[in-house]
């Protein structure tokens, strides 16, 4: 499990790490494809943290770089799903889970138990 702050560690600034990237709440290793997110590429902007909005909107503007997607349209969305069943799933390992995927899940998992009282 990871926080905001512990993924921040996995941006390609130290290469004696791993290079992360999350989405959907979901932590893949890249470093594989360090050409893409490492130190001077393109895309380094996304590592180190869950960029889920970013991808979705195809866009590596500061302010999309999160996980929240709020108001993003359900085009928008597929388009987000497809990025991580397509490119991410299958090419990268998947290194853990993001902290507030694991609280939402155990708050979702509450309120059914709640429910089935």
């Amino acid at each position: 499990m990871f926080t905001a702050d512990e993924l921040a560690k996995y941006d390609a600034s130290d290469p004696e790490l791993p290079i992360y990237l999350a989405l959907k709440g979901v932590v893949f290793d890249v470093t594989s494809g360090k050409r893409f997110y490492g130190k001077e590429s393109d895309y380094n902007i996304l590592v180190g943290k869950d960029a889920s909005k970013a991808h979705a909107l195809w866009s590596l503007e500061e302010k999309d770089l999160t996980h929240d997607l709020t108001g993003l349209t359900d085009k928008q969305l597929e388009g987000l799903d497809e990025v991580y069943e397509k490119t991410y799933k299958p090419k990268y390992p998947v290194v853990g889970y993001m902290d507030y995927l694991i609280k939402q899940q155990e708050d979702d998992i509450q309120k059914r138990f709640k429910n089935e009282l």
